[in-house]
């Protein structure tokens, strides 16, 4: 060893420990704050009025802002510490117009112009997260109209946690297949909309119990992994989907649960992945033998992978999960598997309904029920592991149709239990159709590309 070794050691561990030390007093501190909440209709109100006209709000009742350009309400909260906090503001927008607002924390602007866009009607609430420093003790924090529009209708502001700025995670990860439909390139999805994560649809057998994308395009060295990275590269992640509707499944052509979960292991392998999908539908789904099988195989590979996450997806009724589904959750559970999201598909009824987002919700409540009774968790804990994945637009059922507004009431739902998923199928289809296009690659209404998943986004968990 050269005899100044030690030295220089020194001198780099000294130099780490001060760039350490400098760098906590340049970073704003992220202070666990207990939700509080600041009934608008207590805050100090200009040129608005306190209203009960519409229904679902807290409190006793909601500020309705005059349609000026200035007009605020004005909150007095208290921090228990100086630092971080996120300001959560529960509004409604039934109009079709954004109500922008400027958030200021005592009397310094924060936020110019947030976005405050519309719900799916007047009582229908939603969260919108701003995330400001606060003072240790008492600050005035604002909400004030910028535009001639006014501000949306304000129940309350909730005082809590940072959130990460608002930007959504793995609960937000749309589908989206690159082999077929005619993809978009998944960086210019992110750029336009903010999202970080994507599900990537669908991993099949080859024929034999060996994985591969569609069934035939290699797991490493092409197009797909090429986008994977991409993705990465762009500060996002992926879950990967196995099965869907199409195709040879892995379910059904390894014949034992331990080769399953080798096939699923060399995806998890190929990619270092955080969490998988187990899309399990038509005859996977129809086969108990098969259903036993895929738990038994996600019992293996979690076990051998630490802080794998696991996703089990499949249709649902209008009421929650049939009792296929009902089966498939108690087998879960009754062999001990911890998985993590169990998600239903809520769309293709076969009633040609158009009131997606409520019957929805209808079928979550349902999901929840199921999933409580099988592993007796609170309902908070039962919230925390189901999700949807609903379907943008016009559906696989002749007349039924998932609305823009549908997709709002979803967001409201998620927000207001925090669920573990909110997602849809597809990226692919979240545009209008042109000449030629078919339904895999648009979704059959009047849209600007990204309205669907413009509002999924919104959601932080």
């Amino acid at each position: 060893m050269h005899p100044a070794a030690p030295q220089r050691r020194l001198r780099v561990a000294l130099a780490a420990l001060c760039g350490l030390l400098l760098s906590l007093l340049l970073v704003p501190t992220q202070v666990a704050h207990a939700a509080t909440d600041y009934q608008a209709e207590d805050a100090t109100i200009s040129q608005g009025t306190v209203a009960t006209n519409h229904l679902n709000y807290t409190g006793t009742g909601f500020v309705d802002y005059t349609n000026v350009a200035g007009s605020y309400v004005q909150f007095t909260v208290d921090a228990a510490a100086a630092g971080q906090a996120g300001l959560q503001f529960r509004y409604a927008n039934g109009s079709t117009t954004d109500r922008l607002m400027d958030i200021s924390v005592n009397g310094t602007v924060v936020a110019s112009n947030v976005s405050f866009p519309a719900t799916a009607n007047w009582d229908t609430w939603v969260t919108k997260t701003v995330n400001a420093s606060l003072n240790a003790g008492t600050n005035t924090i604002r909400a004030t109209a910028t535009t001639a529009n006014g501000g949306p209708n304000l129940d309350k502001l909730t005082l809590g946690s940072p959130s990460g700025g608002g930007t959504p995670g793995m609960a937000v990860a749309p589908y989206e297949y690159f082999g077929w439909g005619n993809p978009q390139s998944p960086t210019s999805v992110m750029s336009a909309t903010g999202v970080k994560w994507f599900t990537l649809a669908f991993i099949l057998s080859d024929g034999s119990c060996n994985p591969a994308w569609d069934g035939s395009r290699p797991l490493t060295g092409g197009d797909d992994q090429a986008k994977i990275n991409s993705i990465r590269s762009a500060g996002g992640d992926v879950i990967v989907s196995f099965g869907g509707w199409s195709g040879n499944k892995l379910g059904e052509k390894c014949t034992s649960a331990s080769v399953l979960a080798g096939a699923y292991q060399k995806v998890i392998n190929a990619y270092g992945l955080k969490v998988i999908d187990i899309d399990i539908e038509n005859t996977e789904w129809s086969s108990a033998t098969v259903r036993q099988r895929v738990i038994d195989a996600l019992k293996i590979v979690k076990a051998n992978n630490a802080g794998l996450k696991t996703i089990i997806t499949f249709g649902t009724t209008t009421n929650g999960p049939d009792s296929t589904g009902v089966d498939m959750i108690n087998r879960g559970a009754n062999s001990g598997l911890a998985n993590d999201i169990w998600c239903i598909m809520p769309f293709d009824f076969g009633g040609g309904t158009s009131n997606m987002g409520t019957l929805t919700t209808q079928a979550m409540e349902g999901l929840k029920g199921k999933v409580k009774a099988a592993y007796g968790y609170s309902d908070a804990t039962t919230y925390a592991h189901i999700g949807l994945s609903s379907m943008n637009g016009k559906t696989d059922d002749a007349g039924e149709l998932v609305r823009v507004s549908d997709f709002q009431t979803m967001l409201a739902y998620a927000q207001q239990h925090h669920i573990a998923r909110l997602t849809y199928w597809s990226v692919n289809r979240d545009r209008a159709c042109g000449s030629g296009s078919d339904g895999d690659s648009c979704s059959g209404v009047s849209q600007q590309p990204y309205d669907y998943l413009k509002v999924f986004v919104q959601y932080a968990g």
